[in-house]
């Protein structure tokens, strides 16, 4: 059985897995990885991450540290599920380097739209987190939607309409 995942485990995970390969890349966390990290959640159920680029020896040692360490890795990010705007790898802040590899939160922006669109209650909790952190402003969130608006019939599980009233209700509360 997988254990929960806190931040001293995501902060092993970094570090081993940067000492498991020589690749170089950049890995995003997302989801409760970042939630952890920036402190509003004690634990998550697995580290979503993205790698850039996705070497096969990083594909490998995420594959052994997932059972050595007994926790739930994933490939998933914002841009798995909905359009991020452009330059979201700069607008993804610095958390640390272990060996080739550099760590970072993927674009804040982009996972409170890819929450909101989701819509879970566990996500909109997060939405409220990331803003009242100051780690997302309406005024982003406005222009990253409407950045992407125009990019949404290339998901097609996304109801464009219902995704925009979604951001609406989110600017309206905060």
């Amino acid at each position: 059985m997988r254990e929960a995942v806190d931040a001293t485990r995501i902060a092993r995970f970094m570090a081993e897995l940067g000492r498991a390969t020589d690749a170089t890349a950049r890995v995003y966390l997302t989801g409760g990885a970042t939630a952890v990290l920036s402190g509003w959640r004690v634990s998550t159920i697995d580290i979503d991450v993205r790698l850039e680029p996705d070497h096969d020896a990083l594909l490998r040692a995420i594959a052994t540290l997932k059972e050595s360490l007994r926790m739930n890795v994933e490939l998933a990010s914002p841009i798995d599920f909905i359009p991020v705007r452009l330059g979201w790898q700069d607008r993804s802040p610095f958390i640390a380097g272990h060996g080739a590899l550099s760590f970072h939160h993927f674009d804040p922006v982009a996972q409170a739209l890819a929450k909101i669109e989701r819509g879970h209650a566990q996500d909109r909790i997060d939405v409220a987190a990331l803003m009242a952190r100051g780690l997302v402003t309406p005024a982003a969130l406005r222009l990253h939607f409407e950045a992407i608006a125009p990019e949404l019939y290339r998901y097609p599980a996304i109801d464009p309409a219902s995704f925009r009233r979604a951001v609406e209700d989110v600017l309206r509360a905060h």
